[in-house]
C-alpha cells in the first residue's frame, strides 16, 4: 500500500510539475540539445555551414557561446543561397568584416523569444511587432495564421520554418532568407 502511495504521488507530481526542460529538436540533420550553447548546436547542422562560416569570419562566435539569453533568426544554406552569387564570397574576406558582422547581428535579438512570445506580441501590435536587433536596427514579425514571418527594413520576407530550438543560451528560429538591415 505504501508504495502504490508513493508511485500515486510521484505520478502526479511529475503531471503537475511545470515544464522545466525544454524538447531536443533536429536541424540540419543534427540533434539540438537544449544543454549546449547556440554555437556548440549550430555547428553540427548540415543546414547552417555557411551561417557557421560567417560567424568564424565575423569573430562573433565567443559571443554566441555567451551567457546571452538571445534570440538567432538563423538563415539556412539556401537562404544564403539566394543571394547574389558572389555576395557570401565577397563577406567573407577580412576586409568586409564589419559588413558581415552588421547582418549577421541584425539577426540577433536580446532576449529567449519563443514563437509564442513572438506571435502574442504580433497579437497585442494588431498584427505587427517590432523586434530591436542587437545591429540596431528593426525586425518586424506579422503571422499568416499559427506561422511567423519576418520582414526586414528592406522589406524582404523571410520565414521562420523551424521555431524553438531552445539553448542553454538563448533560442534559435531557422529562417529561410537573410534578413538585411538599411
Amino acid at each position: 500500500m505504501r508504495k502504490l502511495f508513493f508511485a500515486v504521488i510521484a505520478v502526479a507530481a511529475i503531471a503537475i510539475a511545470p515544464k522545466t526542460y525544454a524538447q531536443t529538436k533536429m536541424v540540419g540533420g543534427a540533434p539540438m540539445y537544449p544543454t549546449k550553447d547556440i554555437i556548440d548546436n549550430a555547428v553540427n547542422s548540415k543546414d547552417h555551414t555557411t551561417l557557421v562560416a560567417a560567424v568564424k569570419a565575423a569573430g562573433l562566435v565567443e559571443t554566441l557561446k555567451g551567457a546571452g539569453p538571445f534570440t538567432v533568426f538563423a538563415p539556412t544554406n539556401e537562404a544564403f543561397n539566394k543571394l547574389p552569387k558572389e555576395t557570401v564570397p565577397t563577406l567573407l574576406k577580412p576586409e568586409n568584416k564589419a559588413m558581415l558582422t552588421k547582418i549577421l547581428t541584425y539577426h540577433v535579438v536580446a532576449g529567449k523569444w519563443s514563437a509564442a512570445q513572438i506571435l502574442a506580441k504580433v497579437k497585442e501590435g494588431n498584427g505587427k511587432a517590432e523586434l530591436k536587433t542587437v545591429q540596431g536596427g528593426s525586425l518586424w514579425a506579422m503571422a499568416d495564421g499559427k506561422k511567423l514571418y519576418l520582414v526586414d527594413e528592406k522589406g524582404n520576407k523571410s520565414w521562420i520554418t523551424i521555431a524553438d530550438v531552445f539553448q542553454k543560451n538563448g533560442v534559435i528560429h531557422v529562417v529561410n532568407t537573410v534578413l538585411m538591415p538599411n
